[in-house]
């Protein structure tokens, strides 16, 4: 891994995402190797303090990915990610962090492709905001 690449933190839903993180590296699909993952029961189990210690400990980006809508297998949980997602995401930008560092994505078991698709955005896109040169934390 080159030392520019961001590291990204992903945290998968188990029964979708990453069940299509799976079929992915079967497919021998490739993607970014800076994309670590997590894997959650899911993606509503997400605590938005998951999140802030990841960008705290030096992950430059992270990425949660669940069920489409209405394929949760615990109902509702998906849903509850994406209103913690919106939320977080004006939270880490109001106290000055790019909210580019923060994606939320629905990739299925089914759907290898778009799971390296997906890395393959993230990457890029912290890729840029790293690539600015402006530092996580200022110093005072």
């Amino acid at each position: 891994m080159d030392t520019k690449d961001p590291k990204i933190l992903s945290f998968l839903c188990n029964w979708c995402s990453y069940a299509g993180a799976d079929l992915a590296g079967t497919s021998r699909l490739q993607y970014p190797p800076n994309v670590r993952v997590i894997r959650v029961p899911c993606s509503g189990r997400v605590n938005p303090q998951f999140i802030v210690k990841a960008l705290r400990d030096g992950a430059d980006g992270v990425w949660i990915s669940g069920c489409h809508p209405g394929d949760c297998h615990y109902n509702s949980g998906n849903y509850f990610a994406r209103r913690r997602f919106y939320i977080m995401k004006e939270l880490i930008e109001f106290v000055g962090i790019e909210p580019e560092r923060l994606t939320f994505s629905w990739v299925s078991a089914s759907e290898g492709k778009k799971f390296q698709e997906m890395a393959i955005y993230v990457t890029e896109r912290v890729k840029k905001v790293k690539d600015k040169k402006s530092p996580l934390y200022k110093e005072i």
